[in-house]
């Protein structure tokens, strides 16, 4: 079993039901066990900031599956969800990434790992650092980087 970290992102409809059906799709999904959950956090949009806001949630897992398995994995439940990809940071009805991978580096078409802008997003390093503050990625812990970033408007939902 190799630990994995998820990010999980919704700012279309009920957000909060959404990242509990994400939840319990990749708690289903076989090679995949859920071993901690974040808080959900309500979030200003990221990018394209003309948009609602996002709930974000992290999770920590063990699994069977490779690094690319996992990004499919994690794929088939957004699609099985309803996630449709229109524009580069738009709305989504939800959004798994796949943010860490026991430590594994990965850069390819598809997939790089650790994500490659993890230590960059405070609305992903503030639930990740609630379950896995100690996390290295990139060389730096999880609270070492969100020490870093601006945390305003990122609040506990």
């Amino acid at each position: 079993m190799s630990r994995a970290y998820l990010g999980l992102g919704s700012n279309v409809g009920d957000k909060a039901a959404m990242l509990r059906a994400a939840v319990e799709g990749l708690a289903a999904t076989p090679g995949i066990r859920v071993v901690a959950r974040s808080s959900d956090y309500r979030t200003p949009p990221w990018g394209d900031t003309d948009q609602d806001w996002f709930l974000n949630a992290a999770l920590g897992i063990e699994t069977t599956l490779s690094p690319h398995a996992l990004l499919d994995a994690c794929l088939g439940v957004e699609q099985a969800l309803g996630r449709i990809r229109e524009r580069r940071w738009g709305p989504r009805v939800i959004d798994i990434d796949v943010l860490s991978y026991a430590g594994a580096e990965v850069s390819d078409e598809r997939l790089v790992l650790p994500h490659r802008y993890v230590r960059e997003r405070a609305f992903v390093l503030v639930p990740l650092a609630e379950i896995a503050p100690d996390l290295v990625v990139g060389g730096e812990t999880v609270s070492e980087a969100l020490a870093k970033l601006d945390r305003s408007g990122i609040e506990p939902a």
